[in-house]
């Protein structure tokens, strides 16, 4: 089945990203407005769902309905709270140090948030001298409990758990030509810990540069990894792949505007992918995958 991306909102203008589907609508964050939006489809509003974000990235929800994100401005995970108004911090220091910038998270079903910390210089000087992949564990009261959980990544990007709890997938995506472009499966061990990584696809290079890897990533029903990478200046260019748990390449739908950012299902029977892009842009395409998510 060839995916028919429709523009649905935008451009905005900078990059939109982190879409979540919340039951009725698709919430993204349009980065260097500092907003969160949200688009109804069945109304075909799109409107400010939350403001001063300060540059949030990537948003998840948790199985209770928690609205957390990567506020990579203040460098820090936030919760937006349900009034539309306030804030909560979560995490911002590893130790004495502030994060990077984080960019992307995902919550378990044991409510620990998974999150990639690649630096950007948008806010400040580098104090970790390493970008990994952090885990929160909650101890209630809003009580967290932060562990670095990769020591072999040089760019983590996109970051997302199987169904089953067993895996998490991280985008490795280092446009250094001496660094690879991985999307790669870790096994979760028991105590959180993880386990050394399978490499499903490798991202090249060609004589016009470095092909641009995985960003956003989401799930199918079957455990398939919908992923969006590619760009214009190499490679086969921009495009959404759909990726097997073995690494298998089972579909790729070209996209019409470079950069697609990031992706999740929606809609009543979870069968339409929205995309955002580095152009800010919101596109949405008929599938014949249904999307899996933890919440609603």
């Amino acid at each position: 089945m060839s995916w028919n991306f429709e523009l649905v909102a935008g451009p905005l203008g900078g990059t939109t990203e982190g879409p979540v589907w919340d039951g009725e609508a698709v919430l993204y964050t349009h980065i260097p407005a500092s907003r969160i939006m949200r688009y109804n489809p069945r109304t075909g509003e799109n409107s400010e769902y939350f403001y001063m974000t300060h540059n949030t990235n990537g948003l998840c929800f948790d199985a209770e309905g928690n609205l957390y994100g990567c506020q990579s401005g203040r460098r820090r995970i936030v919760r937006f709270e349900r009034n539309g108004i306030t804030i909560t911090p979560v995490s911002s220091t590893l130790g004495s140090q502030r994060h990077n910038n984080p960019n992307d998270l995902a919550v378990d079903r044991q409510g620990r948030i998974w999150f990639t910390d690649p630096f950007n210089g948008s806010a400040g000087d580098q104090e970790l001298d390493h970008m990994s992949v952090l885990r929160l564990d909650p101890k209630g009261d809003d009580d967290w409990e932060l562990t670095r959980a990769t020591y072999d990544v040089s760019r983590p990007n996109g970051v997302l758990i199987s169904r089953d709890q067993r895996t998490l997938y991280v985008a490795q995506s280092d446009y250094d030509p001496s660094q690879p472009r991985e999307l790669r499966a870790y096994p979760i061990n028991d105590d959180g810990s993880l386990g050394s990584y399978a490499t499903l696809h490798t991202f090249g290079i060609d004589p016009r540069g470095v092909h641009r890897g995985v960003d956003g990533m989401t799930l199918d029903v079957e455990g398939n990894i919908i992923a969006c990478a590619g760009w214009e200046e190499s490679g086969p260019g921009p495009m959404i792949y759909v990726i097997s748990p073995a690494g298998r390449v089972l579909e790729t739908h070209p996209i019409r505007v470079d950069r697609p950012t990031n992706c999740c299902f929606g809609d009543a029977d979870m069968r339409t992918l929205y995309v955002t892009t580095g152009g800010g842009h919101l596109f949405r395409a008929r599938t014949d995958h249904t999307g899996w998510i933890m919440w609603p």
